[in-house]
């Protein structure tokens, strides 16, 4: 990620601009030739291409109507309402770090928007809302490559008719004008004007409701992230409860205890933030729980994670002389469990404590009883670690188990079953 300081530029006291930054430095040489520098106050330096007459042509690129800097979020709203309100017809370029998004608007309407970052390109707001898959989004990409536009490469892999295609595009324009509004560090640049051959197709949308459901958005997103943390988390359904109403019945249906957020989302075809919506009142009925992203590499990665802990634990109490009593306290534990002795089974622990990740993964499926797997394994190997913890923190005494605690706490948090 770039660091602000890549984005210097230091004036001498002979008024010569040296860029200090390698983005500042990019910026500049993309920028070449002779610009008017406009009054503007000490603290800002305004400048606009003129050529070396000095006069602002039609050549010379479109008027700046309004321009300045973003810092927080939401903080654009005002300048979106602003020209809706006026009825403005211009190119809204809002900036932060590397992305750059414009919302192009006409008498009070937005009629269409383009955007750099990943995410928002059609082709992946198709696939998000389950309208291409990832084999059909590969080949449409790949006819482009040889000059294809999308909707011709669309159309030839019979991924999507013209109607659908065009159905799709409005919901870019409504998901890159919401993430535009959240800008919480950039600039933004109001430009007079603008070519329509730019815009892919001209949608009219009202820039007023955009505006209102975004901010609605913006509001519901902080409220919903309290239950529903992030899309990579996973939807589990809670045993015994009925099917919900019909409202939710077309997510309920998809929910598998494995899919995340960001699947559902896809395969219900209602998008990321329709998906968190239902989700959260699924959760609040207490007909779904929200379980933390799967651990990479499935039962080894959490055995894998486990160690990491554990091989901290008692490399503490290893030095302070206390390995023994430790060790003999984690067997206690283990056999008085009673299922530990068949988890660990050619397993381990060997001399640092750290257990054989691949015989764990497997003896999980026998603890498991047909149950999932890695969701018993991720309880047994929280409360096998904690107990470790607990025990070293006795031997050690409260100074050094604080310590252990702030390096062990964040790699045990992996591991915290849901409750």
């Amino acid at each position: 990620m770039r660091s602000l300081r890549d984005e210097l530029v230091r004036i001498d006291s002979s008024g010569v601009a040296h860029p200090i930054g390698t983005a500042a430095s990019q910026w500049m040489r993309q920028r070449s030739g002779a610009y008017r520098l406009l009054p503007a106050p000490k603290h800002v330096v305004f400048m606009r291409y003129t050529g070396e007459d000095g006069l602002r042509d039609a050549s010379d690129g479109a008027v700046v109507r309004v321009a300045g800097e973003i810092t927080t979020p939401g903080a654009v709203c005002d300048v979106v309402a602003l020209i809706g309100q006026a009825g403005w017809r211009g190119e809204l370029v809002v900036s932060e770090a590397e992305v750059s998004r414009s919302i192009f608007f006409d008498q009070g309407n937005v009629v269409g928007v383009q955007t750099n970052a990943d995410e928002e390109r059609l082709g992946m707001v198709l696939y998000r809302f389950g309208a291409l898959t990832k084999a059909q989004l590969e080949e449409i990409v790949e006819k482009m490559e040889w000059g294809m536009r999308f909707g011709e490469a669309a159309a030839e892999v019979g991924a999507l008719t013209h109607e659908k295609l065009y159905e799709y595009i409005g919901k870019q324009v409504e998901e890159v004008f919401c993430a535009t509004l959240t800008i919480g560090d950039g600039a933004f640049f109001f430009l007079d004007d603008y070519d329509d051959e730019r815009l892919v197709s001209r949608h009219t949308v009202s820039t007023n409701s955009l505006l209102m459901d975004g901010v609605t958005r913006m509001d519901e997103v902080r409220y919903f992230r309290q239950k529903v943390p992030g899309l990579d988390y996973v939807p589990v359904r809670n045993e015994g409860k009925p099917a919900p109403g019909e409202e939710y019945l077309a997510t309920w249906e998809v929910i598998d205890g494995k899919a995340t957020v960001e699947e559902i989302g896809r395969r219900t075809g209602k998008g990321e933030f329709a998906i968190t919506k239902d989700l959260y009142s699924l959760v609040q009925s207490k007909h779904v729980s929200i379980h933390p992203p799967r651990i990479s590499g499935g039962p080894t990665g959490l055995v894998s994670i486990a160690n990491g802990a554990l091989r901290v634990i008692h490399a503490n109490v290893d030095k302070a002389e206390k390995g023994e009593a430790l060790r003999q306290s984690l067997a206690s534990f283990a056999v008085g469990a009673g299922v530990y002795d068949i988890l660990f089974r050619g397993a381990g622990p060997d001399e640092h404590g750290v257990l054989d990740p691949k015989a764990v993964a497997e003896n999980s499926v026998i603890v498991a009883s047909g149950a999932d797997p890695e969701n018993v394994l991720k309880q047994m190997l929280h409360e096998y670690v904690s107990f470790a913890l607990f025990s070293a923190g006795t031997a050690l005494g409260s100074e050094k188990d604080g310590e252990i605690k702030k390096e062990v706490g964040p790699i045990l948090a992996k591991l915290r079953p849901q409750g």
